[in-house]
């Protein structure tokens, strides 16, 4: 049967039409920069990652910041919000970190803008008293969590359902107490983490410990150590112990640090696999690590 040409003319103009579509998919999909992201996964940001990137003072995210005052917080001290300036790529996944007993928040804050430029919204706190408790700790990461996500000035830019907790010390502790009391959590970093309890068989958080050799608070052996262990073994987990380290480093700006917590929180929060590369073989000993364990590769 003959066709119309008017009928052949629509379709082949529907079909040029659906061609200039694709390419332009297809173009977009190609394009390198923080405003780019796989079609196949919507959380991720920035472009693909580099050993040298993930081990920069900053990555490639301008970042801005908010002070919250400790009389405008419930529930925590107060801090600051550090967060990517850019709005064109939509939302964000978010971290708490908490510092150590009778510490401030600036015993932490490097964290924020390092983490942040990689495309984080990240909230250090201070506690309510800095002799608070690793308990009192987890609930304070929870409620500067709820407070960035329901009241803060940048909520809109954070993705409530991709977040995760990281502490020093104490807080670190807490950081396991608020990923035992919220399940949800994507992400979990303890840094040379201090707890009276030892066993963490409920988490169910992918979880990284960082260990130091030279912890004479939280030695190792007392601390990091049984409390990786005791995660499930079924739970994306590791251990990274700090060689030639104390119980301090977290304290200052530590290129080991963030390179893994970096691809951790990546990895886990953002789903993206390209940071897999870092995490997976293990990193092997060397004049910054003593030892790593984990379960590779990571199946959450």
């Amino acid at each position: 049967m003959q066709q119309h040409p008017h009928t052949s003319r629509r379709r082949t103009g529907r079909l040029a039409g659906l061609t200039a579509a694709l390419a332009a998919v297809v173009g977009l999909s190609t394009l390198t920069g923080p405003g780019a992201h796989a079609a196949d996964n919507p959380y991720e940001r920035g472009p693909a990652p580099t050993e040298s990137s993930i081990e920069a003072p900053r990555g490639p995210y301008a970042v801005s910041q908010i002070s919250v005052s400790r009389l405008s917080a419930t529930g925590f001290g107060g801090g600051t919000i550090h967060y990517p300036t850019t709005t064109a790529d939509g939302t964000f996944g978010a971290i708490a970190i908490s510092p150590g007993f009778t510490a401030l928040e600036s015993s932490i804050s490097w964290l924020g803008p390092r983490l942040a430029s990689q495309g984080f919204v990240v909230f250090t706190i201070d506690t309510l008293t800095t002799v608070d408790q690793p308990g009192s700790r987890g609930d304070q990461l929870l409620a500067a969590l709820d407070y960035l996500t329901q009241r803060s000035l940048v909520r809109n830019r954070v993705d409530s359902s991709r977040l995760g907790v990281m502490g020093h010390s104490m807080g670190g502790g807490g950081s396991l107490e608020a990923a035992k009391t919220r399940p949800s959590l994507q992400a979990a970093i303890p840094l040379t983490p201090w707890n009276l309890d030892k066993t963490w068989p409920e988490l169910r958080t992918p979880t990284l410990i960082f260990g130091a050799d030279g912890d004479s608070i939280a030695p190792v052996a007392s601390h990091a150590e049984p409390f990786y262990n005791t995660l499930p073994s079924s739970l994306d987990r590791a251990y990274l112990e700090l060689n030639n380290a104390s119980h301090f480093t977290p304290n200052t700006s530590d290129t080991t640090i963030a390179k893994y917590s970096i691809s951790w929180l990546k990895r886990f929060i953002d789903n993206d696999t390209r940071y897999e590369q870092f995490l997976c073989p293990l990193p092997r000993p060397s004049l910054t690590i003593e030892e790593s364990r984990g379960n590779c590769p990571h199946t959450s």
